[in-house]
């Protein structure tokens, strides 16, 4: 016990030096164990310590059911004793528990620099967007958005427990609840988005995962009489794109083939009933929230951009060709497990500014120490990157640093607008102003 909690603050105080990319056990011969060190951003070297994953748990609290992490099983304490381009070799106590696929925690001797984009070093030295942090409240929110529900601009959020609350600017801060609804249990929140689709009153959009029927439905709420009422239920998963006046709400349909969903189409209101219309995008396999189009070239055409599995934006140029950005932006904190696939809802890509001449905001989520992002899917903290598109390339110009893990945001006539979950489990609403 003394030992695991001597090596996790060691962690901790070389944060600097701890690795965030995956490294796995691809040999095991005795007390050597070969580690596959290809995709890590820094050199390995001589005398770096390493543990071995070796299982984990859920941890849960037991009065409230509140998910608060995985629990690790190490190994013993090694030493990297040999390094090559691809691999390194460390030498441990003999553990016939130590297996070939386990991953590796592995931390330096001395710290060491993270190496970052050139151009992402640049963005974080100074923010020049303003923020407004709004006072946390008890919730996980993994999806926020903004819309008039109540006769003024209100911010609307999602909890991971499936509460939809509304919102309006308190004094000094502080948010006041105006108006709240509650999925059922076995429906798992995923997305919010909020617009006026049926005459000028704003509707809710709440898509979720039915874990009863492994569907995913969305179910659209009004403000009745001070009340928010269900009044409608949609086959597809929905997500709004644009910012503020001009957002409209997109559906697509689930599993279209295999894991993945089909095109996006325009949703309406027409002969009293909601419903696609036939404008169509194409997600390129992702889901809506790692999806936006804008006329980012000129003011003449509409940009696709979306986040590939690789992490990186893609900007669907006119002549069909692709823009890349250097930066990973494929941390997905919201997933959900469909039969033996694990669904990536990635935190959504927002465009605003003159056409021709837009800028994008996008999420980096860094994962937490001892966690391997990709393959756990938890964090510390996120970021709000902003890029524009010059020379062929997404390029980062600006970021904002933020407390807490962000699953979702959305675009305001005037911001980016986030809700960061923080350490405690509570969340706070974030302004980053154009």
């Amino acid at each position: 016990m003394k030992n695991k909690f001597l090596f996790m603050l060691t962690a901790f105080l070389l944060f600097p030096a701890f690795l965030q990319a995956q490294v796995m056990v691809v040999r095991v011969d005795g007390n050597k164990v070969y580690l596959d060190t290809s995709s890590l951003n820094r050199n390995v070297q001589k005398g770096d310590l390493f543990k071995v994953i070796l299982s984990s748990e859920k941890l849960t609290n037991p009065k409230t059911g509140k998910d608060l992490g995985l629990v690790y099983n190490y190994s013993q304490e090694g030493k990297i004793v040999e390094v090559q381009p691809l691999y390194a070799v460390g030498e441990t106590e003999e553990d016939k528990r130590i297996a070939v696929g386990q991953e590796v925690v592995l931390t330096a001797t001395a710290p060491t620099q993270q190496v970052l984009p050139a151009s992402t070093q640049e963005a974080d030295k100074i923010s020049t967007h303003r923020k407004t942090v709004y006072d946390p409240v008890e919730q996980e929110i993994i999806g926020v958005t903004e819309a008039n529900v109540t006769g003024e601009n209100n911010f609307i959020t999602l909890s991971d427990k499936g509460q939809v609350t509304v919102w309006t600017r308190g004094e000094k801060g502080a948010l006041k609840e105006e108006l709240s609804f509650a999925l059922p249990a076995a429906k798992r929140a995923l997305a919010i988005s909020a617009a006026p689709v049926k005459d000028n009153k704003a509707q809710i959009f709440v898509s979720y995962f039915d874990e009863n029927r492994k569907t995913i439905s969305t179910a659209v709420l009004e403000n009745q009489d001070g009340a928010l009422k269900e009044i409608a239920t949609l086959a597809y998963f929905a997500k709004e794109l644009g910012c503020g006046q001009s957002k409209q709400i997109w559906l697509q349909k689930p599993f279209v083939s295999g894991i993945y969903p089909g095109n996006a189409r325009l949703l309406a209101y027409t002969d009293g009933k909601f419903a696609p219309t036939k404008e169509t995008i194409s997600t390129y396999r992702n889901w809506l929230t790692g999806v936006n189009r804008y006329a980012v070239e000129s003011d003449s055409a509409q940009n696709t951009v979306y986040t590939s599995s690789n992490g990186r934006l893609r900007l669907v140029l006119s002549n069909g060709k692709r823009a890349e950005s250097k930066d990973l932006f494929a941390g997905a904190p919201n997933r959900v497990k469909y039969k033996q696939e694990i669904l990536k809802f990635y935190p959504s890509v927002q465009v605003f500014g003159p056409e021709g001449n837009a800028a994008f905001a996008a999420v980096e989520n860094v994962s937490k120490l001892g966690i391997l992002s990709d393959t756990f899917g938890q964090y510390q903290n996120g970021k709000i990157h902003f890029l524009t598109f010059e020379k062929g390339r997404l390029s980062v110009t600006n970021t904002v640093e933020l407390d807490g893990v962000v699953y979702d945001t959305a675009c305001t006539d005037s911001a980016v607008l986030a809700a960061e979950v923080l350490p405690d489990g509570n969340s706070s609403v974030v302004e980053i102003f154009k």
